[in-house]
């Protein structure tokens, strides 16, 4: 039993990894004559999505990227294989995002499927780290600003809501993983040179 167990866990992990690696960003703009990773940032999330094609594609692929999260720790949870198994799960999908096995382990930088998978994992903190990226962008009209502020509150509100250990140490993983993908904006930011929401690439 505790063999079978294992064979499913892993099963789901590298499940999780593949629809995570379903680059939407370019599904969603194959009509429009563009390639998302020719243009802008060359990320296939739904910001560069935005500016390069505009605010229908971009929606989509918001939705079909914070989908990826919540479908991987979903699928665990289903199967019954335990809170571990379902951050790692969740975990997996980011990963395959950031780096897809559809786009030579290139991709986006996990916010989207981040939020859905702490969405479904651990919603109340799901929905504080959505509050507070929508405040950031509001406040200073930088996405990626949004981001960085949010995700790295996030382990300190798991925390102050009491989610657990586990819970705790999926979240600082998420983080490190977002500030990572971040981490040439956190430099623009620096530098004054990051693009705004509504600017053209």
């Amino acid at each position: 039993m505790t063999q079978l167990l294992e064979y499913r866990a892993l099963l789901v992990m590298a499940l999780s990894f593949v629809v995570g690696s379903v680059p939407f960003g370019l599904v969603f703009t194959m009509g429009s004559g563009v390639d998302i990773r020719k243009i802008g940032s060359g990320n296939t999330g739904a910001t560069n999505v935005l500016r390069a094609v505009g605010k229908r594609a971009a929606f989509l692929t918001l939705m079909g990227d914070m989908i990826k999260g919540v479908a991987a720790v979903a699928l665990a949870r289903a199967l019954g294989l335990g809170s571990v198994v379902e951050g790692a799960a969740g975990l997996f999908a980011v990963l395959g995002h950031d780096f897809s096995i559809f786009l030579r382990f290139r991709g986006g930088k996990g916010v989207a499927t981040s939020l859905g998978m702490v969405l479904i994992y651990i919603p109340l903190a799901g929905i504080l780290t959505s509050i507070i990226w929508l405040a950031t962008v509001f406040a200073a009209r930088y996405s990626s600003l949004g981001a960085i502020v949010s995700f790295s509150a996030l382990p300190a509100i798991v925390w102050a809501i009491g989610s657990g250990t586990e819970k705790l140490v999926v979240s600082a993983i998420i983080t490190l993983l977002l500030l990572y993908k971040h981490r040439t904006n956190i430099n623009s930011i620096l530098k004054g040179t990051e693009s705004r929401i509504g600017q053209k690439n």
